[in-house]
């Protein structure tokens, strides 16, 4: 008797994206001191090349929030996983897609 060499795959843990890649992470929360350089500052935890010179900002609106785009290196579904928790339990952000 043999046993497989392979696991079947979960089709609904499958990734669309190949690694690595180039990976915009947007994040959104209000317009205050601090909130750019924290969430750059959790880019380069997870993507040691990232370059903060890439980051995008924009106001909205009314000027009370802010919409910041950190284009990462994506290098595995794991790490993806792992910003987006990061992020998302950060108390300045309202939102990370």
């Amino acid at each position: 008797m043999t046993t497989p060499t392979t696991e079947p795959t979960d089709p609904g843990k499958e990734s669309l994206i190949e690694y690595p890649s180039l990976f915009p992470i947007k994040v959104m929360g209000e317009k205050v001191d601090g909130f750019v350089h924290a969430m750059t500052a959790i880019a380069a935890q997870f993507d040691p090349s990232f370059d903060a010179s890439t980051v995008e900002l924009r106001e909205s609106k009314g000027g009370k929030y802010l919409g910041i785009t950190l284009p990462i290196t994506a290098t595995s579904r794991e790490q993806l996983d792992e910003l987006y928790r990061t992020l998302s339990t950060h108390p300045m952000v309202k939102m990370a897609l």
